[in-house]
């Protein structure tokens, strides 16, 4: 698995394996060494000798143990000192790349997981991570000499061979990892800590083959640290990556952080009146001065232009009990002054990946700005570690349950209310297992997976009038629901109405036609804020399928991947209620909620008049298309959905270039002669303007001079200063549309009035 390294003792060079001696730095700062560099030296020393015991314990094993007693005095090292034995033993002879034995690389992974405090059983499968794939060890044998859990994590980590899945090895390995991860967060834990290892010891190889680990890190293996809570991992392997992919940018943050280094530090001082202001108040607390890793310097300088010294660092406040996280928090904003903007309390909300912390920051009379972490030693331990810091989320709280009569790592673990127990099983991940399950496709499941883990934010959306419905999954993992009948679903940030829908109902969600957030009709492209209330309206006939328009709102696969294989199924559907859920009466995107006077049922397409139509289609009804609504003399085109009926579009409509790209087949339509331009017709118009007040009055009023009558209208929340209307009028003579449209625009305060389609696009682009 980590053949491929260099001896991990030597210095190796910024543009390839990033900065030892600046993280060794940062990290003693921090109140701890590099987490695992001070003790490998040793380790690889040791492990040149062998596993000759001292007290019963192999010397390589010494300085693990020591670590891991600080964390787990009571812990049992006999089974360390027997897996040890295995490794050694099985991987003797085995060399990585720089040279040195190959045991120094499952030691040095042991030694990383033990500074972050994991329990026995993590570090038993470290030790033996690679035995089952490098060596002749077989997991039977892990098995028979460890016990379940430990032969579950080790195959969990364990790699697909390249003979058996070529070029799909690679996403189906991280695919039985991220399974495996479902049922025991400990397999990714052991992954993490191999990779960042690997990526500290990678200076040996070629430059392409650095770059392209690094990008699989940077895609895949960092957003899930981030997930997890593992910060320690997350930070390092972030600079590690920026060091190898953005040599520039990485040596110019090295090299600001090296000038300030040479001068006071600011937020020391800022630190010392903290200190003095705390004891004045008797409240016990620890402050530290926290520097920034590189990757969060590089990140400042893009985001203010310049960085300070106080740029470069936060304040760490740690105490001893929650309360004590208020109290601290109420007498820096008394004694200091506050910046209000920057205040967040996550301890009250915490962050999906188990994160909390009150974030404020505080100016001091030179007008130097500190940002300050405000926590308990415990929360800073689960900041640090994540799930690591759990210990092992299965064993009972109390410890009264025998470790022979728990489930086995991987089976369920269900509560009385048939919810899993685990605290380490969050909707992200839940709604990762769930839609890998659809996806046999390795290239689609690799691609899916980095756009997933991309979304580096979660919202909870609650489902007012909530449950599954008769279509609805019960139990699905990113959806639970509470006493109260309302079920509370996880999404990523960015998520729409059409991603909440599938999330709770699965394939039940082709039938949805509409949703209400917060208690207004909207859009199912609306997207969706945290803590918003979410009722989706449902179709009776369970025959009606999703649009296409819906693979433009999705956020999430699970979402997208059953849209699709909806209508790969049906490529001669196109259903009205895709039309007028997404398309029609409102336009797409977030705000897209219809305001006061709007119709409480989203409007559907513009009839069924074939008087004035003729296709190519003998014997089909017509029915004008709601995201266009086509009227005399547009250039029109139709095609053939269910029930023999042709839905007619403009030949503009980008509804058509999407359904020419999707191989669907265009019906020819025409208009019945020019007589026929005197007939009535439905149209969408989208009235761009300045806010101001009396505006809605006199579009109204505008409109009703010209003739047309309103069906349905729609205001969208201003902003930066721009509102936008959304009208579909019906008009006695689709003649008279061109001087309907300039009375519009003649309005005060109208800069634009376009047709419905056309107009999405330009004002998206505009926005």
């Amino acid at each position: 698995m980590s053949a491929e390294a260099t001896n991990p003792g030597n210095p190796v060079a910024p543009v390839q394996a990033g900065p030892p001696d600046l993280g060794e730095v940062a990290h003693r700062k921090r109140g701890r060494p590099r987490l695992e560099l001070r003790g490998l030296r040793r380790i690889g020393r040791a492990a040149l000798l062998g596993p000759a015991p001292r007290d019963g314990l192999p010397d390589a094993l010494e300085h693990v143990a020591k670590v891991h007693r600080a964390h787990h005095p009571d812990a049992d090292l006999d089974t360390l000192s027997r897996a040890y034995a295995l490794a050694e033993s099985s991987h003797r002879g085995q060399l990585r790349k720089s040279g040195e034995p190959y045991i120094t690389h499952p030691l040095a992974v042991t030694l990383i997981l033990a500074e972050l405090g994991a329990e026995t059983t993590t570090l038993t499968a470290s030790l033996l991570h690679d035995t089952v794939e490098d060596t002749e060890v077989t997991l039977d044998q892990v098995g028979a000499e460890f016990g379940k859990e430990v032969r579950y994590l080790v195959d969990g980590v364990t790699k697909l061979e390249k003979v058996d899945y070529g070029a799909a090895a690679e996403p189906e390995t991280f695919r039985k990892m991220l399974v495996a991860t479902g049922n025991d967060v400990r397999v990714m834990s052991i992954k993490l800590a191999d990779r960042l290892h690997n990526m500290r010891t990678l200076g040996v190889m070629r430059p392409e083959k650095q770059a392209r680990i690094a990008k699989v890190t940077r895609d895949v293996l960092i957003p899930l640290a981030e997930r997890l809570g593992v910060q320690a991992l997350k930070s390092e392997l972030e600079d590690l990556v920026f060091a190898i992919l953005h040599p520039e940018e990485y040596a110019t943050t090295r090299a600001l952080v090296h000038g300030h280094a040479t001068r006071p530090d600011p937020l020391a001082a800022i630190a010392e009146r903290v200190r003095a202001v705390l004891d004045e108040a008797d409240i016990d607390a620890e402050v530290l001065v926290r520097p920034r890793h590189l990757v969060s310097v590089h990140r400042v300088r893009l985001a203010r232009g310049t960085v300070t010294g106080t740029d470069l660092g936060r304040l760490l406040v740690l105490v001893a009990e929650d309360a004590d996280c208020y109290a601290v928090l109420g007498e820096l904003h008394t004694c200091f002054t506050p910046v209000i903007s920057e205040f967040k309390d996550f301890i009250a909300a915490p962050k999906f990946n188990l994160y909390q912390s009150l974030h404020t920051a505080v100016t001091d009379e030179d007008g130097a700005i500190a940002e300050t972490l405000i926590r308990t030693h415990r929360m800073h331990r689960v900041a640090e570690a994540g799930v690591i810091a759990l210990g092992n989320p299965y064993a009972p709280a109390d410890g009264s349950e025998p470790a022979a009569e728990r489930p086995a790592a991987g089976a369920a673990d269900d509560g009385e209310d048939g919810e899993r127990v685990d605290p380490t099983q969050p909707g992200w991940l839940c709604r990762l297992l769930e839609w890998q399950r659809a996806t046999p496709d390795p290239d689609t499941f690799w691609t899916s997976l980095r756009a997933d883990l991309a979304q580096d934010r979660e919202i909870t959306v609650f489902c007012a009038e909530g449950g599954f419905g008769d279509g609805g999954p019960a139990g699905r993992g990113a959806a639970r629901t509470g006493t109260d009948g309302t079920a509370t679903v996880g999404l990523p940030a960015g998520a729409s109405c059409v991603d909440a829908a599938y999330a709770l109902y699965g394939e039940g969600a082709h039938s949805c036609i509409g949703a209400r957030v917060n208690g207004r009709l909207a859009t199912l492209s609306t997207v969706l804020g945290d803590g918003d209330s979410l009722h989706l309206l449902m179709a009776p006939d369970s025959a009606a399928g999703p649009s296409p328009d819906w693979l433009d709102h999705t956020h999430t696969p699970a979402a997208r991947l059953a849209i699709s294989r909806w209508l790969a199924a049906h490529p001669g559907a196109e259903t009205g209620a895709g039309e007028s859920a997404v398309g029609a009466g409102a336009p797409s995107g977030a705000g897209g909620a219809r305001g006061a006077g709007a119709a409480e049922t989203p409007d559907r397409p513009g009839g069924t008049d074939t008087a004035g139509l003729s296709t190519d289609l003998p014997g089909a009804s017509v029915r004008l298309a709601g995201c266009c609504t086509p009227v005399p003399p547009d250039h029109v085109t139709g095609f053939a959905v269910r029930g023999g009926i042709v839905t007619v579009h403009r030949v503009l409509c980008p509804v058509v270039a999407r359904m020419a790209a999707s191989g669907r087949k265009p019906v020819g339509a025409r208009w019945r002669g020019a007589g026929n331009r005197a007939q009535g017709c439905r149209v969408t118009l989208l009235a761009e303007a300045f806010t101001r007040p009396h505006l809605l009055a006199d579009l109204t009023e505008a409109i009703a001079a010209e003739g047309a009558a309103v069906v349905a209208a729609a205001v969208e929340p201003p902003r930066e200063q721009r509102v936008r209307h959304t009208y579909t009028l019906h008009l006695p003579d689709a003649a008279k549309l061109p001087s309907l449209m300039r009375a519009m625009r003649q309005v005060p305060g109208v800069f634009d009035v376009l047709r419905a389609g056309r107009a999405r696009s330009t004002m998206a682009a505009r926005s």
